[in-house]
């Protein structure tokens, strides 16, 4: 799935990551999870946190640990 493919699913994506991360109290937590979701599903080998950091254009190292 590459970044465009990720974009027109994002509706649909944030109504996935809002039931998954429901039980986190902090806003910016849940963020952060979003982020981290889609890192992955992401095209790449490499699922590391720098590798996925550098494919998301709101992704860093610190807020995807």
């Amino acid at each position: 799935m590459d970044l465009h493919e990720v974009r027109r699913v994002r509706a649909t994506l944030a109504l996935f990551v809002a039931d998954v991360f429901a039980s986190v109290r902090r806003k910016d937590q849940r963020a952060k999870g979003d982020c981290y979701l889609r890192g992955l599903m992401l095209d790449g080998r490499r699922k590391s946190i720098q590798a996925m950091a550098s494919r998301l254009p709101d992704g860093n190292e610190q807020n995807l640990q």
